[in-house]
Parts: structure tokens; sequence; C-alpha cells
């Protein structure tokens, strides 16, 4: 079977999906600190847990923006790699109720996986249909026309 070069690799499209399904989860965990627990309660959780309580409000910005940015495929790498310290945090919470998340309180397995996955998005890349495709066919574009024009 031949491939069409106009279409992505399954490589690339494996990227896409992961980095839709992060993104994704993370607009969902931002959402639910803003209208399921709200701030305060979200706040009063954290602090339950050694945190600061006023950590809340730039760990639901860091899910907010690292959710929008990954289903839009802008700055995945480092968006993935950012949001590996909320998720680092998340464990703390977690990891004493045991593995399984169905563990009254959640175990750490949910926790552990999201962090092994933004380790892959972040080794992956952007993948297919990403922000990041254009703006680096935008770059080099613009490194030819310049090549060009100092020939």
């Amino acid at each position: 079977m031949r491939r069409d070069d106009s279409l992505p690799l399954s490589s690339e499209l494996a990227a896409t999906v992961l980095r839709v399904a992060l993104g994704a989860v993370f607009l969902a965990h931002a959402g639910a600190k803003a209208f399921i627990f709200t701030f305060d309660g979200t706040a009063r959780f954290f602090e339950a847990h050694g945190f600061p309580g006023w950590a809340a409000g730039p760990v639901f910005a860091m899910e907010l923006l690292g959710g929008l940015a990954l289903l839009a495929g802008l700055r995945v790498r480092w968006v993935a790699l950012a949001l590996l310290p909320v998720m680092l945090g998340a464990l703390k919470p977690h990891v004493s109720q045991g593995w399984m998340f169905t563990n009254e309180g959640g175990g750490w397995e949910y926790v552990a996986f999201l962090i092994l996955s933004l380790i892959a998005q972040a080794l992956l890349g952007s993948g297919a249909f990403a922000v990041d495709g254009l703006l680096s066919r935008k770059g080099d574009a613009q490194g030819s026309a310049a090549q060009t024009s100092t020939s």
C-alpha cells in the first residue's frame, strides 16, 4: 500500500491523540476546580493536604492554560513539562490512599499515568494538526526567503 505524503504519519497522529486527550483532561480538572469544588473549596482541599490555599489559583491557571495550549498544539513540549510539577503535587494527597484510583480518597495510579503521559508528550512533541507545526512552517518559509535574498 502506497503512503500519501500529504497525510501525517501514524506516529504524528498518535502524538496528536495523546495531546488532545491530555488537553481535555487538564481542562476538565480546571473546570472541576471552578465549577464543582469551587475555588474556595479547592483552596481548603489544598490546605488540608499541606499546600498553601493560594496555590489553588496558579494550579487552576496552569491546568486551564495548559489544557488550551495542548488542545491547540502550542508549545506542546514545554507545556507538558510545565504541567509536571502540578501532577507531582497531586501525588501528595493520593499516595497514601494506595495504588487504585477507585480506593476511597483515590489512589495514585491515575496521577502516575498522567505524569508518564506528560513525559511521553514532551518526548513526542506536538504531532499533527498543531499550531506548533504552522509556526515551524512559517519560520521555515521566512528562513528560506531570507536565505534566497542573500544569495
